[in-house]
């Protein structure tokens, strides 16, 4: 889902780089390309691409993410996209 947005200046995520071990995790699981690594730490990139799924927060070693995760804002932008591509969702009526 390259290119996606969410709500502009909305996101709870934070990285606390001077707890960044490096280790890339962050970037193996975010589906959205957030961050990055330069200088052997994490950054962020693209923080209005951030869905608030806490994926990288569970995955990161050092503890360094903090982002208020939540079904509520995955669930909004998965029904959007199949929305747009005019595919039914759970409980869509497709087979009635």
């Amino acid at each position: 889902m390259k290119g996606f947005r969410y709500l502009r200046d909305a996101t709870t995520l934070e990285l606390h780089e001077s707890a960044c071990i490096g280790c890339g995790r962050c970037l193996d699981v975010c589906p959205h390309l957030v961050f990055c690594l330069s200088d052997k730490k994490a950054r962020i990139t693209d923080r209005d691409a951030c869905m608030e799924c806490g994926a990288c927060r569970r995955n990161c070693p050092a503890d360094a993410i903090s982002v208020d995760a939540g079904v509520g804002c995955a669930s909004g932008i998965i029904n959007e996209w199949l929305r747009e591509r005019k595919i039914r969702g759970v409980g869509g009526g497709c087979c009635s």
